[in-house]
């Protein structure tokens, strides 16, 4: 189950390095390249909440059988795709079956594990789902260059068909209660969607086109208004979509605040980096990827400490220590330099790294380990589902900083280069004996034409610098949130019960 979720995940990651690639060989628009990815996200974020629903349904066993089997007929459509309209029908089944997979994972942990197995179980899975997204740009830039873009998507194929054969023999043959899509309330799952994916689209455009443009203001009234009336009636509804009472208890409700958070530290750190590599330092994709290989290598030897930690402490305590750590580590790169590389970038991402699986595994249990059986499957999606938004937030309000505060930064750079300021000009890496000793045949226009790429990479490290701070005082924020979680959370007598009789 693992290795399918490690797919969905690293799949997102190794597209977006390959983009280019992909544009130029299917013809495809510079506004409609996006997309590719877009599709795939928005189909995932409203896949992940119905996961309890389909549990119910279909039993985690079969379930996660179609899921993976749908993930890979998808990847194989996705990889001899010959245009646009094509690729984007199947990475719309691809996002909807990654989806599905991940929450299925985290729930399988509470469920399928006597209590005394869950601290190795959920390492396991916590290490799938956050060294996904910080291989794959490594991973994706390695497959572009040495074969094709085809063999992003076909790389799913063995495991997904490994995966597919093997779980129904390995998980517990449970009866499916298929009459229960007679109940499916079909209002509140197109209110669902609909409050997603208009959120999910808002994201995409509010850095371009402004939060309070038209589109957008039309987007996030709408989605407001749907995740609304999507609340009222599910609370209400004997057979909700999804069951939201589970937010009631603090530890839970404290456990989603977390994996919020947690969304946009991860996903804004994985994203920031290859932005400020790729156009500040001019590195391609593989070499990005072997600099962020830092946080993975990092993620997977404190590992297993995190595990053995997490059995024997506080989960409160834990996750307040990994979220300030994380602080610590996201706040160390906003000053770094704009010529900063692998060295000076080595010890934030060490940090990070250690902080991350501090900053998943305690919350998780946290979250869902005093749940009932009955609570887990929806209560696993509304957890995962929480991530996500964060890290869709989190990249759309970082995209605003760069988007909106670069041109600031590049006008008060010049502002001060034509005043003189010799620490301008060591800002931006020009050479402080040829700003002084200006050429004598050196133009106006010429003197622009060299200063400008300057100017403009110095102030996008600014920007960069500013949006990494931004992160870092949400990670602050998740420290501040632990101590609303209640008391040390104990698991139900229920819970105790259902376990003892699967150990």
């Amino acid at each position: 189950m693992c290795l399918g979720m490690f797919m969905a995940i690293l799949d997102i990651q190794v597209v977006a390095t390959s983009l280019p690639s992909i544009q130029n060989a299917l013809d495809i628009s510079r506004d409609a390249m996006s997309w590719i990815q877009t599709a795939y996200l928005i189909a995932e974020i409203t896949a992940i909440p119905l996961t309890g629903l389909l549990t119910r349904v279909l039993t985690l066993r079969w379930l996660f059988v179609i899921a993976i089997g749908l993930f890979t007929l998808a990847s194989i459509g996705c990889a001899f795709s010959d245009n646009f309209a094509v690729l984007i029908s199947f990475r719309v089944l691809q996002g909807f079956a990654g989806g599905t997979l991940i929450p299925a994972v985290f729930s399988a942990v509470f469920l399928l594990f006597p209590l005394r197995l869950h601290p190795v179980a959920t390492t396991l899975a916590g290490i799938m789902a956050v060294l996904a997204p910080t291989i794959g740009p490594v991973v994706g830039g390695w497959i572009t260059e040495t074969w094709s873009w085809h063999w992003l998507f076909l790389i799913n194929v063995a495991p997904g068909v490994i995966a597919a054969a093997a779980t129904p023999f390995l998980l517990p043959r449970d009866k499916p209660r298929l009459s229960d899509w007679v109940t499916l309330d079909l209002i509140a799952l197109a209110l669902m969607a609909i409050a997603l994916a208009g959120l999910e689209i808002g994201l995409k455009k509010a850095p371009q086109e402004g939060w309070l443009s038209p589109i957008c203001l039309v987007l996030f009234v709408a989605s407001a208004a749907a995740a609304t009336a999507f609340t009222l009636r599910s609370v209400r509804a004997p057979h909700p979509v999804v069951d939201l009472t589970t937010l009631r208890a603090p530890a839970f409700a404290v456990g989603c605040a977390l994996s919020f958070c947690l969304g946009v530290g991860l996903f804004g750190s994985v994203y920031l980096m290859p932005v400020f590599l790729a156009y500040v330092r001019q590195h391609n994709a593989f070499e990005i990827g072997t600099i962020m290989l830092v946080t993975g290598v990092a993620q997977l030897i404190t590992a297993p400490l995190a595990g053995w930690m997490e059995s024997r402490t506080d989960p409160r305590y834990l996750s307040a220590a990994g979220f300030a750590l994380f602080a610590l580590g996201l706040g160390m790169s906003a000053f770094q330099s704009r010529t900063a590389d692998f060295d000076e970038m080595f010890w934030p991402q060490v940090v990070r790294g250690i902080a991350i699986m501090f900053c998943l595994l305690p919350p998780t249990r946290l979250a869902l380990g005093t749940l009932t059986a009955i609570q887990v499957p929806d209560a696993s999606g509304l957890f995962n589902l929480m991530r996500n938004l964060g890290g869709a937030i989190g990249i759309a309000v970082i995209d605003t900083i760069i988007y909106g505060r670069t041109g600031g930064h590049a006008d008060a750079l010049r502002d001060r280069l034509i005043a003189g300021d010799v620490t301008a000009a060591q800002a931006i890496g020009l050479d402080v004996q040829l700003f002084t000793h200006r050429p004598p045949n050196a133009t106006d226009a010429v003197v622009e034409a060299y200063l400008r790429p300057m100017v403009e990479k110095a102030a996008f490290a600014l920007s960069v610098n500013e949006a990494w701070m931004l992160i870092a005082c949400v990670a602050l924020i998740g420290l501040l949130l632990v101590p609303f979680a209640g008391k040390r959370p104990v698991p139900s007598s229920f819970d105790h019960a259902v376990r003892a009789g699967q150990e």
